[in-house]
């Protein structure tokens, strides 16, 4: 369920702002953002799963929250983010 390694640093390697960054909110949006499509794929296949779903809900959150703090500090780099990753924002 979880996204490959190769899927992670190729996501890293495209919305890192500088060498070795894993950790501006750019690239740990990408990531929740991959991590939360494929969640949604398991949730369509395996409707029962509620422990799976609440997992995919506090992902969300934790990218709106993010998504939230990239906006209050720099709503250029907030619009290009959402532009490239298709958010509906």
């Amino acid at each position: 369920m979880a996204i490959s390694n190769e899927k992670k640093q190729e996501i890293i390697n495209q919305y890192a702002r500088h060498e070795g960054d894993t950790g501006s909110p750019e690239v740990q949006i990408a990531l929740l953002t991959a991590d939360i499509n494929a969640l949604n794929e398991h949730a369509r296949t395996h409707k029962k799963d509620h422990h799976s779903y609440r997992g995919l809900m506090k992902k969300v959150g934790h990218r709106r929250n993010l998504l939230a703090y990239l906006r209050n500090k720099d709503v250029q780099r907030y619009r290009e983010l959402i532009k490239s990753l298709g958010l509906r924002r």
